[in-house]
């Protein structure tokens, strides 16, 4: 048997590269267009004694009665994704469905700490709304960025909101 000539080694080591490349490549995510839809990442950062902290992708849609928040990794695979309507939350880990009144509960149970998702809308749509224990900075949102710290209840927070440019 003959080793491969040097162009064809070339032309399968190319192949190979193009094929991990294709591997590595995040599904497109689509969306319905509209006013009500964001995306981007988000940060959580609780300053306690364990450091927690919380990191994701995520695309937002609807308001603050009815929407869903869908939560990605690194490699653009569904972490989580939170349903919510008057009197009924939903969230879905991709092992099981919790259901709750408390859009909250379910936060808190996704990430470890309460989040104002309800909040967020006003947030995005640039009006510093306040919640109860949350101060919200909205001085970067014209470049798409959000900074909110939970006060109260302790331990504080952070939260980051990074939002990808609209299409």
């Amino acid at each position: 048997m003959t080793a491969p000539a040097p162009a064809q080694r070339r032309r399968w080591l190319l192949l190979g590269a193009s094929l991990l490349l294709a591997a590595c490549a995040q599904p497109a995510r689509t969306l319905p267009q509209g006013d009500d839809t964001w995306r981007g990442r988000l940060a959580l950062q609780v300053e306690d004694s364990s450091a927690q902290s919380f990191s994701a992708a995520f695309e937002l849609q609807g308001d603050a009665s009815r929407g869903a928040l869908t939560l990605f990794n690194p490699l653009g695979n569904v972490l989580a994704r939170l349903t919510w309507q008057p009197g009924l939350a939903i969230l879905n880990d991709g092992k099981a469905e919790h259901r709750s009144a408390s859009l909250a509960a379910l936060t808190r149970e996704l990430t470890g700490s309460e989040l104002p998702v309800a909040a967020w809308f006003e947030w995005l749509h640039g009006r510093e709304t306040q919640t109860t224990g949350w101060h919200v900075d909205l001085s970067a949102l014209a470049s798409g960025r959000i900074v909110a710290i939970r006060l109260q209840p302790l331990p504080r927070a952070v939260l980051r909101i990074v939002l990808e440019p609209s299409p």
